[in-house]
């Protein structure tokens, strides 16, 4: 069996009995840098297509391009928050290959002189486990366009009618991390793997240097799976499963391969170094292209640019600037909110706890902040389809919601009304709230005589609360309620029901 696509999967317990897997992870990440790498077009996402050129990005003859400042200072500080050494001196590469959605026909890159190298990221797995993953090397470079292949059951390119281009991205400011060899992992290396772009997604959140929407390819990881059997020393031939775009991808996918090699391999095939694409909906992989080389890409020195050359004043300046790491805040809050081993875990397992965390920053309480989380934001992202942190609203909008309800602009009810306004992109959250006409009304007049309508419409009602049975008051506060389309203030209504009938 030398085939790349097959069916024939080995049991993942038999897979650990025979081979010890080696994984190697490539994450790339989009800068939210106002321009480019390398000319002055902006890079905001989801622009009209091919509006965000020039002739830089475009390669056209003659034109030239100048680093982003802010992208180099960026790497710098990822590289620092890495535990990476910063090169005293580096330069960008031409990477040499053909796609349609990359108009030069090179890449500006950097290959064996990268700016940020030999670092680590501890990773905590669920049980509390710290497993080190090593840095290899942390570089600049620029991004592709966007091809986009119609008609076709699959939107690839084969069996599409035909293919359009998006150059709005090419050019956009990248910073790739790779790892050395993952090796060690054994039975974990799926957890591993989504624990390692899980903690590098928060930290590079945390750092503030890219938004890391996996669902819209600002971050994107490149899995690199083989496996050797027992007791070899010599890594098998690996494949590499390209720009898997969700935590939970990556878990599959790396599981996936580990699965479909172990099988080609007993059964006395060979494996062959390619790319493989991920498809959501199965969980399987399949073949793309045959995986080129360092050779086949034919780098050499970037001749239109200058090295990069940060002094180690800059570098220090910006280690000063990297804020509250994302394991150093978890165990400041869990010792501050006085949660357990298990509750933290729990919270950071749901991807609720850096949002939380966050929303107290903003200024709400941290009970409060935690409901809307775990409840009613959790049941949004799980009928949508997508992590917690993907939904469309800021631990910032959320605060504002909860101070809308302590300033009794708005009741539970209403507020959750406001933030499925925001879900929706309606705005923020007091644009929301006016657009809607979601504000608690408050004005005692105009409750009076809600209240008094709705006591001459229950007569009986009433005179029981007049005889002392002051419990038969929530069915007044309920007419009360339902003739506010729940805008009115329950306790101030209840409290002018009891007066009415004095």
């Amino acid at each position: 069996m030398t085939t790349t696509d097959t069916a024939d999967l080995m049991d993942y317990d038999e897979v650990m009995a025979r081979f010890d897997p080696v994984l190697g992870l490539e994450v790339h990440v989009e800068l939210h840098t106002n321009t480019k790498m390398f000319c002055g077009c902006p890079t905001a996402f989801g622009a009209e297509p091919n509006t965000q050129v020039c002739p830089t990005c475009l390669g056209l003859p003659g034109s030239l391009p100048v680093v982003n400042g802010k992208g180099v200072e960026s790497a710098i500080r990822i590289g620092l928050a890495l535990n990476c050494e910063i090169a005293q001196w580096c330069r960008f590469a031409r990477k040499n290959y053909f796609y349609p959605d990359q108009p030069k026909n090179f890449q500006t890159s950097q290959y064996d002189e990268p700016i940020a190298f030999n670092g680590h990221l501890d990773v905590v797995l669920e049980d509390g486990e710290v497993f080190r993953v090593e840095i290899e090397r942390a570089h600049m470079e620029e991004d592709t366009g966007k091809s986009l292949h119609v008609g076709g059951a699959t939107g690839r390119i084969h069996g599409a009618d035909y293919s359009l281009l998006d150059y709005n991205r090419a050019g956009v400011p990248l910073i790739e991390i790779v790892t050395k060899p993952v090796v060690g992992a054994g039975e974990r290396a799926p957890e591993i793997a989504k624990a390692y772009v899980g903690a590098l997604r928060d930290l590079l959140r945390a750092l503030d240097v890219s938004d890391v929407r996996m669902d819209q390819g600002s971050l994107r990881c490149d899995a690199n799976v083989s496996l050797m059997p027992k007791g070899a020393s010599v890594f098998g031939t690996r494949t590499e499963t390209k720009n898997v775009n969700s935590l939970r991808s990556v878990e599959r996918a790396v599981r996936y391969e580990m699965r479909r090699h172990a099988a080609i391999l007993v059964d006395g095939g060979e494996i062959i170094q390619e790319t493989r694409h991920f498809d959501e909906a199965t969980g399987t992989t399949s073949a793309g292209r045959r995986k080129e080389t360092a050779e086949d890409y034919r780098y050499f020195p970037e001749p239109d640019l200058v090295p990069v050359a940060p002094s180690r004043e800059w570098v220090e300046q910006l280690r000063t600037t990297l804020p509250e790491l994302p394991w150093e805040r978890r165990k400041r809050v869990q010792q501050e909110w006085n949660l357990s081993d298990l509750e933290l875990r729990d919270l950071v397992s749901a991807g609720a706890l850096d949002l939380i965390a966050s929303t107290v920053d903003a200024g709400a309480p941290a009970d409060e902040a935690r409901s809307w989380w775990v409840s009613y934001l959790a049941q949004q992202a799980n009928s949508r389809g997508v992590e917690l942190d993907a939904l469309p609203i800021t631990p910032a909008q959320l605060a504002r919601v909860i101070a809308l309800i302590a300033e009794g602009a708005l009741t539970n009810k209403l507020a959750r009304q406001v933030v499925d306004g925001v879900l929706a992109g309606e705005g923020e959250p007091d644009e929301v709230v006016a657009a809607r006409g979601l504000k608690v009304v408050s004005d005692d007049s105009a409750l009076i005589a809600a209240v008094d309508e709705a006591l001459a419409a229950q007569p009986d009602v009433a005179e029981k609360i007049r005889g002392g049975k002051v419990q038969a008051a929530g069915a007044v506060v309920g007419a009360v309620m339902k003739a506010t389309k729940g805008q009115a203030d329950a306790k101030r209504v209840r409290e002018l029901v009891l007066e009415r009938c004095q």
